[in-house]
């Protein structure tokens, strides 16, 4: 009976628990879905959210670049062409983390602690890892967000969405999108 127990508190002491997971899109790249339930923060607004493995501040300039903004509202209501209709695209770049208590240094500072010594570890009982994600919303010139399922165009919104991504997650050297034909 002891060596189970030993086992067991060995693998707990000697264990990251995580406690906070960023999402993970299963067999997707992307999702659609309301910003608020993916960060409390946003609006309400049914919105195409991607993984941005880049830099800090890429898809600013993917878009400054592509668009040719010369840094004025980049991401906001940013007009883009559709089948020859203007539509209004807004993004906001957002943080998600993954979160750990370190186990075996919690206890290492409970048990010095306890002896009448000062943590060693005490900045160091959490492990943090961040990941960053770009949350865009399409409007068409009436105001109606273009991803909700009743809009007549989410289908060719949601292409367009899907190729700009793709786009942004291929070329590296922004210069090139102006050499591309618009899309």
């Amino acid at each position: 009976m002891k060596k189970p127990i030993a086992f067991i508190a060995i693998v707990l002491l000697s264990s990251c628990i995580p406690y906070k997971i960023a999402p993970k899109f299963k067999n997707e790249d992307y999702k659609v879905m309301k910003a608020k339930k993916f960060q409390k923060t946003l609006a309400k607004e049914t919105s195409f959210i991607f993984k941005d493995p880049k830099d800090a501040n890429e898809f600013y300039n993917y878009i400054n670049t592509k668009y040719k903004l010369n840094h004025n509202d980049v991401g906001l209501n940013t007009p883009i062409q559709i089948k020859g209709t203007t539509y209004y695209f807004t993004y906001h770049e957002v943080e998600r983390t993954d979160e750990s208590l370190v186990l075996p240094l919690v206890v290492t500072d409970l048990k010095r602690s306890s002896n009448g010594n000062d943590p060693l570890f005490e900045d160091h009982h959490t492990t943090r890892k961040g990941h960053w994600y770009i949350v865009v919303t399409v409007y068409d010139d009436n105001l109606k967000n273009c991803l909700l399922d009743k809009h007549p165009m989410k289908t060719e919104v949601l292409q367009y969405l899907k190729e700009l991504q793709q786009e942004y997650l291929r070329t590296h050297n922004y210069e090139e999108l102006l050499f591309t034909k618009k899309s």
